[in-house]
């Protein structure tokens, strides 16, 4: 009992002091936001105060405040109280930019909630992990507005999946077929692809191009995806597209994008050659691999690649055949800059994303509808592209752009040899 008594007192000390500084923060918040919403106020009606109507009376004035609100922020509830105005001015109107009209939480807190949702917090679970973030008092954000946010999500996916493509450029693609589980009518088409496409812009920067739901990696299904980008404007295509062996992607953009040059991913490669041959000699061959595509020169690596068939052919045919089969395309990499050959030897940078989202669905097995699905696996890839970074050399880019030589990953000619 003593002990108990003991727990309690301690768990009573460690909170207490922690509560009355949230409180001191909060409270401070709140004062630094209510000065600043009035002085916005303030400076709005100091510049216009020269106006005034026909009996001199001044058209913009203040009048009074608004019912008090509650704002869900990171460190809790903060209330304000936001001065209101008065413009008599023909079709005019106050709007706060610090504080909207109808804004009842700060954005961190909307990606909060798609963030936690992805993680594989289930909507039932949202506002423990909430209240937990936000404090006891987080409302305005029950089960029933998380339903709603799920709404609007699918309305932001339509929108970007309209988006103009006329003032993009791409110099690299990364595309593959991602597999979910998921809960529809049809009883064998529980197993739905996504098809992704990344892309490298002209600064360097990667995002996400398309991103469409289909039951397989088909050519048919690929082209819808191509043929779409490039009727919303992306005439031109990329100077290099990166994926696996899939035949539905190489044979579409063959016909969609037919300058581009195609680069096999090496981590699906090593995957499939390992397939084919004995776990003992798993360490010994993935070596030899590896030293094909980190090999320095394009030359280098057809030394380890020939080695790989002196040493391997005889006893596991299907290995080498699997390496033979890609040769032409394996290699693409090495005639571009050599400080790109870390994001252009494999398809990483969708890999890398999606684990998260298998992780989603694999918690909530299956996430009930494809439009379901299809929006999670959208705001997942938007909330992480923020934090993806530039390629390596993008300063190089125009010059790849243009069209210019590299070999083994230096320029060979200039940009006026190209013209």
């Amino acid at each position: 009992m003593k002990n108990n008594d003991a727990n309690d007192e301690r768990k009573q000390g460690e909170e207490t002091p922690k509560s009355v500084l949230e409180e001191i923060i909060r409270e401070g918040a709140r004062q630094l936001l209510q000065t600043a919403v009035e002085h916005e106020v303030a400076e709005y009606i100091d510049r216009f105060s020269h106006l005034t109507d026909t009996n001199g009376h001044r058209m913009v004035v203040r009048n009074g405040f608004s019912p008090e609100r509650n704002l869900i922020t990171g460190i809790g509830p903060v209330s304000i109280s936001q001065p209101r105005i008065k413009d008599r001015r023909p079709h005019e109107a106050f709007t706060s930019s610090i504080l909207p009209r109808y804004m009842r939480r700060v954005p961190s807190i909307d990606r909060c909630v798609p963030i936690l949702y992805l993680k594989g917090i289930s909507t039932g679970d949202m506002m423990y992990a909430l209240e937990s973030i936000l404090g006891p008092n987080a409302s305005g954000l029950s089960a029933t507005n998380i339903v709603r946010l799920k709404r609007l999500w699918e309305s932001e996916y339509r929108d970007w999946a309209k988006r103009d493509f006329s003032e993009k450029r791409y110099v690299y693609f990364w595309a593959d077929g991602i597999y979910f589980n998921i809960r529809l009518e049809e009883p064998d088409t529980n197993k739905m692809c996504f098809l992704i496409i990344m892309g490298a812009r002209e600064d360097g920067k990667k995002e996400l191009v398309a991103i469409l739901d289909g039951y397989r990696e088909s050519k048919s299904s690929w082209m819808e995806v191509l043929l779409d980008i490039k009727k919303r404007g992306l005439t031109e295509g990329p100077r290099l597209a990166v994926g696996d062996g899939n035949l539905g992607f190489w044979a579409a953009i063959e016909e969609v994008y037919p300058a581009c040059r195609h680069q096999r991913c090496w981590v699906h490669k090593t995957v499939n050659v390992l397939d084919k041959m004995p776990s003992s000699v798993h360490a010994k061959a993935k070596e030899k691999i590896h030293d094909m595509y980190l090999a320095p020169s394009k030359e280098q690596a057809f030394v380890a690649y020939n080695s790989f068939f002196t040493l391997y052919q005889v006893k596991f045919p299907q290995a080498c055949e699997c390496l033979k089969k890609d040769k032409e395309n394996l290699f693409t990499f090495y005639d571009f800059p050599a400080e790109h050959w870390i994001h252009i030897r494999t398809t990483n940078p969708i890999e890398s994303t999606f684990a998260t989202v298998r992780h989603r669905t694999k918690r909530t097995k299956g996430m009930g509808t494809r439009l379901a699905t299809l929006t999670m696996v959208f705001k997942l890839v938007k909330e992480t592209e923020r934090t993806w970074k530039k390629i390596k050399g993008y300063i190089l880019i125009p010059k790849v752009l243009k069209g210019i030589r590299f070999i083994n990953g230096e320029q060979t000619e200039t940009a006026e040899q190209v013209a």
